[in-house]
């Protein structure tokens, strides 16, 4: 693993814990239908991404924002696909990295190497967090800087999910 993915899935899980804790606060935000299915997409393509530089013995099964009841339920989707990245990310021998897939979603051929699977998964959540911080605003709430700059200015912090809940699943 090089030493920037690894940095860059430090700070996506950093970034992402600070949009929910942001989003968690706002009322409007924790009902907002556009902004509930984006978050479930971010961390359903997670889950994927995991899956397809994985073993892919176990497809994860696809779920819907329907299936979360509530903010916090979603949130506990949201920290689970992150542990998944933690432990897929630790048990990745560096020689995998120029490995060549087939990203099995799209409609014709699509070859990559792990590490730019890799690069893909974080660049994707960092897309959608911009998103969601435009409608966290449009809601009355303020979306955190989460800039990679940011996160090193500050010293890299941890991710701060909150104590609100406990099912990661």
């Amino acid at each position: 693993m090089t030493a920037l993915l690894r940095e860059m899935y430090v700070h996506q899980e950093w970034a992402d814990a600070e949009h929910w804790r942001a989003m968690g606060i706002v009322p409007a935000a924790r009902e907002s239908q556009p902004l509930l299915r984006r978050l479930h997409h971010i961390h359903q393509v997670q889950r994927m991404f995991v899956w397809a530089v994985g073993d892919r013995a176990a497809m994860p099964t696809p779920t819907s924002p329907k299936d979360f009841k509530t903010f916090d339920d979603l949130k506990g989707y949201a920290r689970g696909a992150h542990e998944q990245i933690r432990q897929m990310l630790a048990q990745l021998p560096p020689e995998r990295l120029s490995e060549t897939i087939v990203m099995p979603w799209f409609p014709s051929r699509c070859e990559l190497t792990v590490e730019s699977a890799l690069a893909q998964m974080a660049m994707h959540s960092h897309y959608h967090r911009g998103q969601n911080a435009m409608i966290l605003r449009e809601l009355g709430g303020e979306p955190p800087t989460t800039d990679l700059i940011v996160w090193h200015w500050k010293g890299r912090p941890d991710p701060d999910w909150g104590a609100a809940d406990e099912g990661h699943g």
